[in-house]
C-alpha cells in the first residue's frame, strides 16, 4: 500500500459520506447568510460525531483546502488557524 493511499484510509470512516455531504459544501447557485450559517451548522454536528474529525482536518489544513467544511471548520476557521502562529 502507498503512502498515500495509507494517509486516506481516514476518508471511509468519515461520517459526512454518503446522502448527508451536501451540507459540507455550498450549493453552486449560492445561498443567503442565512442559509449558509444553517447549513454549516447542519455540518458542524455531523463532524462533532465522526470518528476521524482530527485526520479530516489535519488533511484539510495540510492541503490548505479553500472550500467547505471540515473537520468541524469552515473555510474562514481554517484560514484563521493556518495564520496563527504555533506557539
Amino acid at each position: 500500500m502507498s503512502v498515500g493511499i495509507a494517509n486516506e484510509t481516514w476518508q471511509v470512516r468519515a461520517a459526512c459520506r454518503g446522502p448527508r455531504s451536501g451540507v459540507f459544501f455550498p450549493p453552486t447557485s449560492g445561498e443567503r447568510r442565512e442559509e449558509r450559517e444553517m447549513r454549516e451548522a447542519r455540518a458542524k454536528v455531523i463532524c462533532r460525531e465522526c470518528p476521524v474529525q482530527v485526520e479530516c482536518l489535519e488533511y484539510a489544513l495540510s492541503i490548505k483546502e479553500p472550500h467547505g467544511i471540515w473537520g468541524g471548520l469552515n473555510e474562514q476557521e481554517r484560514s484563521q488557524m493556518l495564520a496563527t502562529p504555533a506557539g
